[in-house]
């Protein structure tokens, strides 16, 4: 089991097929050159610069280049969970099924243009349980998720739709509370629904209530966005604490006898969003850290750039209610899902003034720069641990939280 897997919780799955390959490669040599010299027993872990770790990195790069296949007969949860199962499905079946230029960025919104107007475009779906949990419910989950997708596109959200798929026997009541979250949260952000549709499935179909969402957004800017568009020097800043959201739907759930003061992060952020492109032109893209939380975003940079990130564990920011939750839940905040962070990457020069502007900003107050755009080892990650070590902080295969957002 990779580091990763173990500080997430994943205890129950071995590391995958490229993982064993790179550890046994490593558990060789190192017993060979321990053998070779006479002393010391065991196999130490790879120094940075030595040959070993370069051996290693290069298995784990030339396992990425690698093209994309889905070995599972059958969808698992693990292909939802917003990791590495996640990333090769839409990879290996959605994107090569419909690949064209506006879908390859694979950005959380695709950019249009539609005559002299330029818009975005983007859709999710939401099967959070439970449905109402601490500081929201799935309805401004559903709204907030959606804008917040053509806020970090850099547009200006404008309308939305709404699909729900209800199972036979949910309560009309709770679905007017939903529906009047949703109205309310499409109010605080500024945008409407305008269309939409319902369907009914038999008891025990569904979970109650799923809501699929569209959205669309004006881009008033040139600016091209997007997480390819890294390079060594640039600053790599979140907005705000994060894994509020996943570690509060994990307790909401009562299946855990832990208490802890924690709400959902769910917000829009549209404003905070705008107010960045406004301070600085140094905005090389921006991203909200829903599942897999801001670990999967770090390496999407890496990997679209083809660059490497470095982040230090203590400029991360955590609450202390969510780091002791976590702690006990055997979770990395670094894997959980926020619903009102966004993680930007800019221009070195710039991140001063991209900080000041996101602090200024009610959702931004505890923004922070937890790392830099590195040069090498190119589509890694790594974190500068507390204790002044390094590791490598991997996609994980699956997610320890299903159906969080």
């Amino acid at each position: 089991m990779t580091s990763d897997q173990q500080s997430a919780g994943v205890s129950h799955a071995g590391p995958s097929g490229w993982v064993r390959d790179a550890l046994r490669v490593h558990e060789e040599q190192a017993a060979e050159e321990e053998a070779a010299r006479g002393s010391h027993r065991g196999s130490p872990q790879p120094r940075a610069g030595t040959v070993r770790e370069e051996l290693v990195l290069e298995r784990i790069d030339r396992a990425r280049r690698s093209r994309p296949r889905v070995k599972e007969e059958r969808i698992t949860m693990s292909h939802g969970a917003g990791g590495k199962a996640t990333q090769t499905l839409i990879e290996a079946v959605f994107l090569d099924g419909f690949r064209n230029p506006l879908l390859e960025p694979l950005e959380d919104a695709a950019a249009l243009r539609v005559g002299e107007a330029r818009l975005a475009l983007t859709t999710d779906s939401y099967v959070v349980s439970p449905l109402f949990f601490p500081g929201g419910n799935i309805g401004d989950l559903a709204v907030n998720g959606t804008v917040n997708d053509l806020s970090v596109s850099g547009a200006t959200p404008l309308y939305l739709s709404a699909g729900f798929i209800l199972e036979e026997g949910f309560p009309v009541a709770d679905l007017g509370r939903i529906v009047t979250s949703m109205r309310e949260a499409a109010d605080a952000a500024g945008v409407q629904v305008v269309t939409g549709d319902t369907k009914v499935v038999e008891r025990g179909k569904a979970d109650g209530c799923y809501i699929n969402t569209a959205g669309v957004g004006a881009l008033a800017h040139d600016l091209d966005l997007g997480v390819a568009n890294a390079r060594p020097g640039d600053a790599i800043i979140v907005s705000g604490p994060i894994g509020d959201h996943g570690v509060t739907i994990m307790l909401a759930r009562g299946e855990l006898d832990i208490e802890a003061d924690v709400t959902s992060d769910t917000a829009p952020l549209n404003g905070l969003a705008a107010g960045l492109l406004s301070a600085t032109p140094g905005v090389r893209a921006m991203r909200d850290a829903t599942r897999g939380g801001v670990a999967t975003i770090l390496n999407e940079i890496a990997k679209a750039a083809n660059v490497g990130v470095l982040v230090s564990e203590n400029d991360i920011p955590v609450r202390a209610e969510v780091r002791g939750a976590s702690e006990l839940l055997g979770i990395d905040p670094m894997y959980v899902a926020c619903e009102g962070r966004l993680v930007a990457v800019v221009d070195g020069a710039a991140a001063g003034d991209a900080l000041a502007a996101l602090r200024a900003h009610p959702l931004g107050g505890q923004a922070a720069v937890i790392g830099h755009v590195t040069a090498d080892p190119p589509g890694i990650v790594q974190l500068k641990t507390a204790f002044g070590g390094t590791r490598i902080v991997d996609l994980l295969v699956g997610d320890p939280l299903p159906r969080i957002c």
